[in-house]
């Protein structure tokens, strides 16, 4: 029966927009299809179902920023000192080499060394691209590359360039790492011996370590050392 019309007497002022029913069909007969409901997630209905989903849409915004733009790492030795300290956490950016660049002398690399320096991944700078000839040490004690004597003194803090002689050519593709804390640090030099030869393929390296995220106090851009700016390019050319 349609109780609407047996209440004539009743307030008809208009309900607000949201609140009016749905006007019936000719004949009184209400549409099953008039209203059109919210759609019902699948966390209605959960004590704090709001919460939940920005917690989870936090968390993978999180996974997708760690998996593809940064990611942070700590320092576990002193083999980076006095630029990087144990116990440091560093953000690594790994879009620095995904549209083009690659790694150049003086970055601050991470790597996976699981096949050539041991199991994780490890910080070193780059000191030698594919073609570089790097020669230590010269008559005065520096390092060479492509023939330019480089003075590392700005980040080596004290420690002579290396106790151990070598010279190598690093091949294409193929990177010459060395920490900076050289009496402490176990780098290509260490592997100079083993297949490959200390070298660490360009895909190997996560991204490149640009800033100091902890300690707090510690907070600080790293950057590419300017040391190694003056030196040619392998074939001669200076870049």
């Amino acid at each position: 029966m349609d109780t609407e019309a047996q209440h004539p007497e009743r307030d008809r002022s208009p309900l607000p927009a949201a609140e009016a029913p749905p006007r019936p069909r000719e004949g009184g007969a209400r549409s099953r299809f008039a209203v059109v409901r919210g759609f019902r997630g699948p966390w209605d209905g959960v004590p704090g179902g709001g919460l939940t989903l920005t917690a989870v849409a936090c968390l993978l915004f999180l996974l997708l920023t760690t998996l593809f733009v940064a990611q942070p790492f700590q320092i576990p030795s002193s083999s980076m000192e006095p630029v990087l300290r144990a116990g440091d956490r560093v953000l690594v950016n790994k879009l620095a080499y995904r549209f083009g660049d690659e790694p150049a002398r003086g970055d601050v690399v991470v790597f996976d060394g699981t096949e050539r320096f041991g199991e994780g991944h490890f910080v070193k700078r780059v000191v030698g691209v594919g073609g570089d000839r790097v020669v230590c040490c010269d008559r005065d004690g520096r390092l060479r590359v492509n023939g330019r004597a480089v003075d590392e003194s700005g980040f080596l803090g004290g420690d002579a360039p290396s106790a151990v002689p070598f010279d190598v050519v690093v091949p294409e593709g193929k990177l010459f790492l060395l920490g900076d804390h050289r009496a402490a640090s176990s780098d290509s030099r260490d592997h100079l011996g083993s297949p490959g030869g200390g070298m660490v393929p360009v895909e190997d390296v996560t991204g490149r370590a640009d800033w100091i995220v902890w300690p707090a106090g510690r907070w600080t851009g790293i950057g590419r050392s300017g040391a190694y700016d003056g030196v040619p390019a392998a074939d001669g050319t200076h870049g």
